[in-house]
């Protein structure tokens, strides 16, 4: 069972506390009603996009969200090596949330593994906001509104997250990167 089903219900009591029904949230979010039944029901796996979405439409923090755990800290939040909260939502991806601590965000840093996988099995994905990525290691290949990008380490990209993007690690070898999404 994925963290999804977890989040599912959250999705839905959330919604149902505002008092909105499936079809006005996916008015307002600008998606499919079966996308929003899916996430809300755990059968469909929830894209981090769609979350940073719901949080921000319904003014409740990500961390809250995904976890069902206030963050409490205002003034600093430090994340030790390897202390990033898992937000194992997706199985092409390995975000761990760097911020999560923090109350009042505004913004979402990440640490991301992407694995080495065919151009082929590549899955799209927009949301609303704005994306930076800084590579640590490994090759990247982004695919941004069709157009391959290939980063190195050190290098950088800054893009508006609605635009159809996806990524995979290249020469065999996974990808980290710092991803920050505003």
């Amino acid at each position: 069972m994925g963290q999804y089903k977890e989040i599912a219900p959250r999705l839905t009591g959330l919604r149902e506390s505002i008092g909105w029904t499936v079809r006005e949230m996916a008015e307002l979010l600008r998606v499919d009603e079966t996308t929003v039944a899916g996430y809300e029901t755990g059968t469909m796996e929830i894209p981090v996009g769609y979350l940073l979405d719901v949080s921000r439409l319904c003014r409740v923090d990500l961390t809250t969200l995904i976890s069902g755990r206030e963050p409490h800290l205002k003034s600093h939040a430090l994340v030790r090596k390897g202390e990033g909260f898992a937000v194992d939502r997706r199985k092409d991806y390995d975000y761990k949330s760097l911020g999560y601590k923090f109350a009042g965000r505004q913004m979402e840093p990440f640490l991301i593994t992407v694995p080495p996988k065919s151009g082929e099995a590549m899955t799209e994905t927009s949301h609303h906001g704005q994306e930076f990525i800084y590579l640590l290691e490994g090759r990247l290949e982004l695919r941004l509104g069709g157009e391959p990008l290939i980063l190195e380490p050190g290098d950088s990209v800054y893009f508006d997250s609605s635009t159809p993007h996806a990524m995979r690690g290249l020469d065999g070898r996974e990808a980290r990167f710092i991803d920050v999404i505003l």
